[in-house]
């Protein structure tokens, strides 16, 4: 009798085959990122007033969000790893959000 192949294992077992990504994909996000950290440096240049902080963290958050897609294979995974992506996100976003309103409440009254 011959062995199962790891392929029939995996399977029995309920996981994925990897995802094979193509270096044409690799190097459009290369050069994406590449683009967006040029756009990062030449709009620090400008006076935005109060949008610079805004512009620069969109433009952040953007290749972040590229990065954890592509480079760190989250798109092409299995829904336990979306989710514990996602769940990543929103406590560091609880965090800031009771960061910031400690912050803004600290000198409540006082203005």
């Amino acid at each position: 009798m011959s062995e199962p192949h790891a392929h029939d294992n995996a399977a029995a077992h309920g996981e994925d085959e990897h995802h094979i990504v193509s270096w044409r994909v690799y190097l459009a996000i290369v050069l994406i990122l590449l683009a967006a950290t040029g756009t990062t440096a030449a709009v620090s240049y400008v006076d935005l007033g109060i949008f610079n902080a805004v512009v620069a963290l969109a433009i952040g958050v953007t290749k972040a969000t590229l990065v954890v897609l592509f480079f760190m294979h989250v798109k092409y995974s299995t829904k336990l790893t979306k989710l514990t992506v996602a769940s990543g996100i929103f406590t560091f976003l609880v965090l800031i959000g009771m960061t910031l309103a400690d912050y803004i409440t600290r000198a409540w009254g006082n203005w």
